[in-house]
């Protein structure tokens, strides 16, 4: 989750930030020194200057320091700021790199203090005593008893004029450098939000695409297990009931290994039907491989032939029910059915019930038999509770009061109206009832 923006600071400076103030305070200070040494020549304050070497140093404080204004940019625009007033007071003849300086060291304030109370308080103390040193300055000019200079006759005279543009020109001097100072701020801001967005994005995008992988695996997992396990346990019973019979009665064993291959067969055909839809681009099902809750009938029937007397009911009007949900519910009754026949005994029976409501639709299967001592959450119930859930709904599974076990799962689904089946549409060798709506399972 990215930052909130109020705590969000700026991107730290880089090396190339670094060597590129290095080059700036270098190329200024010969400015300052070229600036000072012609401002003597051209005599600025007249025959009242100082030596070559305060030029130097003084050149040397303004413009040095700006090396290192990322690093310290509050401390370095106060060190440049009172170089500046000093340079000035003692009317060294350098007029132009000075405001340079102060105008990058201010704006530096602006633009890289993250702490903006006191980028404000160090930019108000500067300002603040900037314009308190001019008011001095013009006061002292203005009561100094010369004639020399401005004439002063009148009420906007020359010298008040030239006071005047003095005041705008700061004004609009350290106003811009405030100004640009806060929007380089809030763009670096606004950079630094747009990187961690974006470095967000892709580890969001990489935990998704994860993700999507490890759901894949796991449907894949589940479908191989619902197909393998049901089929896989039906050939172990015929194989078993084949084995018992196969010196006493060959016929019997011969229909037992006929139900083997069938089993076999049907195993194949359903992992082919799996495998192509694992295929398709889109990762959809293949034409004809989508299950669905007509195939309960002939999932019963099966179930009886392999040894475990299994009875269908219907309770309700059918009607349009969206094919995941139809796959989802086929596939918790096979497995449902699958554990009974292993796990309940030779003399248990099944019963399977599905209920079509007006906001649902319900399937129980529940069977006779032994439970085991402990239950352990298989691959098989997880499987079925992934199932209902990816449908939307919700299974319960456990041990009946009365003996042996139950899966009910319902799944909310809104009914667009009835849409009654044909009694053809239901196998012959499946034990089907189909009773009104509201009528106890």
């Amino acid at each position: 989750m990215t930052a909130p923006a109020s705590t969000i600071s700026r991107a730290p400076a880089t090396r190339a930030d670094f060597r590129a103030d290095l080059g700036l305070a270098i190329g200024l200070f010969v400015g300052a020194v070229l600036s000072a040494a012609l401002g003597s020549v051209a005599g600025f304050y007249g025959t009242d200057t100082v030596d070559i070497q305060w030029s130097l140093l003084y050149g040397a404080a303004l413009t040095l320091p700006l090396a290192l204004r990322r690093r310290f940019p509050e401390i370095i625009a106060i060190a440049v700021s009172l170089a500046f007033f000093i340079g000035m007071s003692f009317r060294i003849p350098e007029v132009y790199v000075g405001n340079i300086a102060v105008f990058i060291a201010f704006y530096t304030v602006g633009a890289w203090v993250d702490d903006r109370r006191r980028a404000v308080i160090v930019r108000a103390l500067i300002t603040v005593g900037m314009f308190l040193w001019l008011l001095i300055t013009t006061f002292q000019a203005a009561t100094a008893p010369t004639d020399d200079g401005l004439s002063r006759e009148g009420v906007f005279s020359p010298f008040v004029a030239y006071m005047l543009i003095q005041f705008l020109v700061n004004v609009a001097f350290f106003g811009g450098a405030y100004y640009m100072g806060d929007r380089a701020y809030a763009s670096a801001l606004q950079r630094r939000a747009l990187e961690l967005r974006t470095a967000e994005l892709e580890r969001e995008r990489e935990v998704t695409a994860a993700q999507a992988v490890a759901l894949d695996r796991i449907k894949i997992a589940r479908e191989l297990h619902d197909v393998v396990a049901h089929h896989v346990s039906a050939m172990g019973v015929q194989a078993g009931a084949a084995r018992a019979v196969i010196e006493k009665d060959p016929d019997a064993a011969r229909t037992a290994l006929a139900g083997v291959e069938t089993s076999a067969r049907s195993a194949l055909h359903e992992l082919r039907q799996l495998l192509e839809t694992l295929r398709t681009p889109d990762g959809g099902s293949v034409e004809g491989s989508t299950l669905s809750l007509d195939d309960l009938g002939e999932l019963v029937a099966h179930a009886q032939e392999n040894g475990l007397p299994t009875t269908f009911t219907v309770v309700g009007d059918r009607w349009s029910v969206p094919d995941l949900v139809q796959v989802n519910l086929y596939r918790i009754a096979q497995e449902a059915l699958t554990n009974a026949r292993r796990h309940a005994g030779p003399d248990a029976s099944a019963d399977v019930r599905l209920r079509y409501e007006r906001d649902g639709v319900e399937l129980e299967v529940t069977n006779t038999g032994r439970v085991a001592t402990v239950i352990r959450p298989g691959l098989g119930l997880v499987g079925m509770r992934e199932r209902a859930a990816a449908s939307g709904g919700e299974l319960e599974a456990g041990p009946r009061p009365r003996g042996g076990f139950r899966v009910r799962v319902r799944v909310p689904v809104r009914s667009d109206g009835p849409s009654p089946v044909p009694e053809a549409a239901a196998p012959a060798t499946a034990d089907r009832v189909t009773v009104g709506e509201g009528s106890a399972l």
